[in-house]
């Protein structure tokens, strides 16, 4: 069995479940990239996937995570599953994911090149569904990290074969997509992604900024707390470098030195940072 998700906290979380159920015991396999976000014209073929990794350089410039350019290879990571499938005819794929773009995003971009394995790729979407939070709560989590591990031996039980239909309808939905190429992806529910625009996310940033100065890690630990709808911390800070070429807000500091130099404000408030 290799268990396959979308993100690195999803990981960790699969390994307290299989320490609770070793029935579960498997590979864990990431695929890194964020296809909810950055162009995806041609993504298959060599100029688009140069494309999209130009794009990632960009906005990782200055980042915590300028070499994940280089640890970024989903391409591989699809050459090796296909392979383990391939030489072992009980192997099986389990594809987690929870109700966020990322996940969603993700799927279509695997599942689109795998239909010749239809029959062993199982996927369990936590769609909409309750779980238990640390309280004994009811709570609808998003991401799978959310979700404490003994209710993960729960969620098991909603693995289902990717159906033949899916595998006929779902990589149509994905090429509409790639073909309208804009720059975000939003889930509107169920497995409905739809196209927006490269600024969908600058008005709800804009409104979770204070006025006065604050460097950019806190600005962004704010920021991330607070949206409806998440989205990595590299494209809010991408996003953040065209507002301020829009005059929407200024930057203080050495970009070469890294975020942690930096600082944000709205103009015409106080360039003091009341923060460490």
């Amino acid at each position: 069995m290799i268990h396959l998700v979308f993100e690195t906290a999803n990981i960790a979380a699969l390994e307290a479940a299989i320490e609770l159920d070793e029935t579960l015991a498997g590979k864990i396999v990431e695929i890194k990239d964020d296809y909810a976000v950055g162009p995806l014209l041609d993504i298959y073929e060599t100029e688009g996937y140069q494309a999209r990794r130009d794009w990632w350089a960009n906005v990782l410039e200055y980042s915590p995570w300028t070499d994940q350019l280089n640890i970024v290879d989903d391409k591989l990571t699809v050459h090796q599953l296909i392979q383990s499938l391939e030489e072992d005819p009980t192997e099986e794929i389990w594809i987690w994911m929870g109700q966020n773009t990322h996940d969603v995003s993700g799927y279509y971009w695997l599942m689109s090149q795998l239909k010749a394995y239809q029959g062993k790729l199982q996927v369990l979407y936590l769609n909409n569904l309750p779980f238990l939070n640390e309280k004994g709560q009811l709570f609808y989590p998003t991401h799978l990290a959310e979700i404490q591990p003994k209710e993960f031996i729960k969620a098991k039980r909603l693995a289902r074969p990717i159906t033949l239909s899916e595998f006929e309808l779902d990589p149509d939905e994905w090429k509409k997509l790639c073909q309208e190429n804009e720059g975000v992806r939003f889930l509107e529910g169920g497995k409905k992604l739809v196209s927006m625009p490269i600024n969908f996310y600058d008005k709800e940033i804009l409104s979770l900024l204070t006025k006065n100065a604050q460097k950019l890690p806190s600005a962004l630990a704010h920021i991330l707390s607070k949206m409806k709808v998440k989205t990595g911390d590299a494209f809010i800070v991408f996003r953040l470098k065209a507002l301020a070429e829009l005059g929407k807000i200024v930057f203080a500091g050495n970009w070469e030195k890294g975020w942690k130099d930096i600082v944000v404000q709205m103009p015409g408030g106080s360039s003091v940072v009341v923060e460490d």
